[in-house]
Order: C-alpha cells, then sequence, then structure tokens
C-alpha cells in the first residue's frame, strides 16, 4: 500500500532548515571562543602588554626570563674583565678610553654629605641637590669601574659609600617653586640618575676580582633595594604616558635596569614593554624622530636615542635581541636620522659636527657595526659622559671593540 507523503517534506525542509540554522549557529560561537582564547595569551603576555601598539606587539617575542644574568646593566664580568686587561696590557685605544674615567673622577669631589630632599626644576633649571645626584650616579659608576680595572678595594669601597650615602639618605623629590616647572620632573630625573647608580650596583654587588667580592653587605643591599622601589614606585612609575618623546624612553629603560637589579621579572617585562611601545612612535619607519626639529635642539632626540640603545642592550645580555632588531631595526635607522642631522641633511638645523655625542653611538655600534654609526663615533672619540650627566658613559672604553658582551 502506498503512503501518501505529500504533507511529509514541508515539515521535514523546516526542520531542516532550523537545524542548519543552529549547526551555523554553534560553529560561530565555537569559532569566536576559539579565536578569542587564542588572542588572550598576546594580550597579557606581560603588564601593559593590552596597551602596545600593533605594531610593537608584532615586535614582542621577548623570551620568558625566569631568572637574570649579573652583572648585566651594560656590562658583564667577562666584558670588564677584556677591557681591563688590555688597559693593564698598555692597549692604547683602551687606555685612552679609560682616561675619561679617571677625568672624571679627577674632576669631580667626592660627596661629604647627602640630602635627603632633590629639589628639580625644569628647562635647564639647576639646583645642588639636583647637581649632585646626577653627578655622583656617574661617579659611582666610574668608581666601579676603577676598581674593575685595578682590583684596588679601596674604589670600591668608595662606589658603596656614594650608593649607601643615596640610599640611607633619599627620602623624595621636591620642585623648585617657579610657574615654570613641571610638576612631573622629578620622575624623568629618577629615570636618568636610576640606571646609573643601579650599573654602578650591579658591579658592586656581582663582580669579583679574583673570584672575591667587594664585600658590600646583604643589608646595605637591602637598603639600596629600597631607594630603587622608592624612586620607581612614586616617580618613574608616574612618567605621563602621552608626551611620547624621551620621557617614556627614559621611564622603560630605568623600569628595565631596575627590574634586573631587583631580580623581578613583573618591572623588567614592564619597562620591556614600555620600550617597545614608544620605540614606533618616538622614531618613524623611515628613522625620523620628531623630537630633533620640535625641541629645536641636538639634545633632547639623544636622550631618546641613548634610552634606547641602553635597554636594548640591557635585554641583549639576558639574551634577547628582540629590541635590537625590532622594526626592522627601527633604533638603527634613528641613528641614520641622527647622521643626516650632523650633516645638516635633515629638515631643520640644530646639530653640527661639534655637537656633544652620547654615549648610546658606542653601544648601538658594537651591535650594528654600521657605517653611519662609525661615523657619529668617530667624531668624539673616545667618548666620555653626557655634559648634563642624564645618562652613563664611558662606553667607548666598556664597548668599543669588545667581543661578546
Amino acid at each position: 500500500m502506498k503512503r501518501n507523503l505529500g504533507n511529509v517534506w514541508p515539515i521535514g525542509q523546516a526542520a531542516f532548515s532550523s537545524f542548519r540554522s543552529c549547526l551555523l549557529f554553534t560553529g560561530l560561537l565555537l569559532l569566536s571562543t576559539f579565536l578569542y582564547r587564542c588572542k588572550k595569551p598576546e594580550l597579557t603576555a606581560g603588564p601593559s602588554a593590552g596597551s602596545l601598539s600593533p605594531s610593537a606587539k608584532a615586535a614582542a617575542a621577548a623570551p620568558a626570563i625566569t631568572s637574570f644574568v649579573h652583572p648585566a646593566v651594560l656590562n658583564t664580568q667577562a666584558s670588564l674583565q677584556f677591557a681591563a686587561n688590555q688597559v693593564n696590557g698598555g692597549d692604547q685605544g683602551r687606555l685612552d678610553s679609560y682616561q675619561k674615567v679617571l677625568d672624571f673622577i679627577n674632576s669631580h669631589d667626592y660627596p661629604t654629605s647627602f640630602p635627603a630632599r632633590v629639589v628639580v626644576g625644569s628647562n635647564g633649571v639647576t639646583t645642588p641637590s639636583k647637581s649632585q645626584i646626577r653627578k655622583d650616579a656617574e661617579l659611582a659608576y666610574a668608581l666601579a669601574l676603577r676598581w674593575t680595572k685595578t682590583g684596588n678595594f679601596d674604589y670600591a669601597n668608595q662606589c658603596i659609600g656614594i650608593l649607601n650615602g643615596w640610599a640611607y639618605n633619599f627620602t623624595g623629590y621636591d620642585l623648585v617653586p617657579n610657574a615654570g616647572t613641571n610638576a612631573n620632573q622629578p620622575d624623568l630625573e629618577a629615570s636618568w640618575t636610576t640606571p646609573s647608580f643601579v650599573a654602578a650596583a650591579e658591579i658592586i654587588r656581582y663582580y669579583k676580582v679574583n673570584g672575591v667580592g667587594s664585600g658590600w653587605s646583604s643589608a646595605d643591599i637591602q637598603q639600596f633595594s629600597n631607594y630603587l622601589n622608592l624612586v620607581k614606585n612614586n616617580y618613574i612609575n608616574n612618567t605621563p604616558t602621552t608626551y611620547n618623546n624621551n620621557w617614556d624612553a627614559s621611564a622603560g629603560y630605568a623600569k628595565m635596569a631596575i627590574g634586573i637589579f631587583l631580580n623581578s621579572t613583573t618591572v623588567y617585562q614592564n619597562g620591556y614593554n614600555f620600550i617597545l611601545q614608544y620605540l614606533p612612535i618616538i622614531i618613524a619607519s623611515d628613522g625620523t624622530i620628531g623630537e630633533y626639529c620640535d625641541r629645536s635642539d641636538c639634545v633632547h632626540f639623544q636622550y631618546s636615542l641613548t634610552a634606547f640603545a641602553y635597554a636594548a642592550e640591557l635585554a641583549r645580555l639576558q639574551g634577547d635581541n628582540g629590541i635590537w632588531n625590532a622594526l626592522g631595526n627601527r633604533i638603527s635607522a634613528g641613528y641614520d636620522y641622527m647622521r643626516k642631522a650632523y650633516n645638516n641633511q635633515a629638515s631643520c638645523s640644530f646639530c653640527s659636527t661639534s655637537s656633544p655625542v652620547f654615549p648610546g653611538v658606542e653601544v648601538a655600534y658594537n651591535f650594528y657595526q654600521t657605517a653611519n654609526l662609525s661615523y657619529l663615533r668617530g667624531l668624539q672619540d673616545p667618548i666620555g659622559v653626557p655634559n648634563d650627566n642624564t645618562f652613563l658613559g664611558f662606553t667607548t672604553y666598556t664597548h668599543f671593540g669588545v667581543p661578546g658582551l
């Protein structure tokens, strides 16, 4: 007997259509969930990672750090020993660059007191305490280098005296009572001086002369760590994020250095992310640095370049070339632009071949080995310290021709 199926198909078609819609919705839901889960690690890869620009996120490929190499704030045990051996062996080039270290020590008085409060102003306004903390940061580093070269523990003790002097006495920054003073100036000052103190402290804490350390006590190291947390939490972390210039680059570099000394992967990664975020903002894809023309001087754009170069070197000594290589060697492009500025080939003219060359050039040349960087470092070889003591110097002594850094 043949069944009448005339009314069955319309009902089946509707059910099939509903079933197909359900499958489509379920598939889309599963796909979106999968994509979200795939994307989520990128956004939470480290502190502040969510604030990175797309290009910076693409460049962020830092291997996870679980422990740090020490000393490693621009120098290692091996690199410092290499430089010392060359000087002690009579290498003329290394002797000339080491003389810059001695010149700085001999031309600056050793501090006899340390102010609790450092008073700072903006736009070149200076005070005795502001000048002292900048000078003392360089002097501590110079004394640490002298200890590694001579093996004389008197120089290590002098360095320890400066580190302890600031760590035990400093309580904070104050502002010059001037209407033109930027309320955030202390943040920038802390970003400049702190890494130089840290570079000295890394050497004093970890370097060994014939297997013997400096003798810096654990109590003093803890107090210095307290000092670092004070300036980081109260100043460096408060750096404005809307300036898009050397302030941000300096803060990122400072946090990376502090993270290394404190053995804090969180602090280090936060600084690393900061550097990657601002690298494409400060240095355009063609190498142009807007600060040069905007600030109308030959200094401010070099603050950014130096901070980026030093940050890249800190990462490299931890086994990561990610910042050096980021965005198609963007730091190198920035130094190509610097050469244009010195040769009056940029869209504005505030530099000349006699303008100060900041010591980041030497560190960048050690990595990139480009003709433009060779030209720039040769303008003032050997390079000492910046005239304003904002970034640690003596990089011709510590980096030029030093292998395996």
